[in-house]
């Protein structure tokens, strides 16, 4: 299969736009794309980023992407990578891409001086759960919560 895992770049904004507003279908969740792409590129593209974004590209077009970032741990007096989103279009899923993403996020981790990964995932997505527990992930049961400021 012709694929390459790459960093993001300003081109794939519309692209990017239209797998998160696939994502957040999936996950049964509202998305505004209204004016997305620039605000994304603010926080992707600048010196020193707030968000770093690994996208697969499968003949020219965006087929995934995976979002990350540093945080810190006041538990672990650590930093670590937090995973805000990972999708993979249906029609390739399970060919090893969301690994291969994550490994590529592993290395991105260790450079950064993180210690591990942390992520979330909707407990109705239990095919995620099998893929997230067979490359060694655990999980802690946690409620999300939202608070508007």
């Amino acid at each position: 299969m012709n694929t390459q895992i790459r960093p993001a770049h300003i081109k794939d904004m519309d692209q990017l736009v239209q797998l998160c507003e696939a994502h957040a279908i999936f996950e049964q969740s509202a998305y505004d794309k209204t004016n997305k792409a620039a605000l994304l590129s603010q926080h992707l593209f600048k010196a020193s980023p707030d968000l770093f974004c690994l996208v697969i590209e499968h003949e020219k077009k965006l087929i995934g992407y995976a979002t990350y970032m540093k945080q810190f741990s006041t538990w672990d007096a650590a930093f670590y990578i937090y995973m805000d989103c990972l999708f993979i279009d249906a029609d390739f899923r399970s060919l090893g891409l969301g690994e291969q993403l994550i490994n590529k996020i592993k290395v991105a981790g260790k450079k950064l001086g993180c210690k591990h990964i942390q992520w979330q995932t909707p407990d109705f997505n239990t095919r995620a759960m099998k893929f997230y527990d067979r490359i060694g992930g655990v999980h802690k049961s946690k409620e999300r919560y939202f608070l508007a400021v």
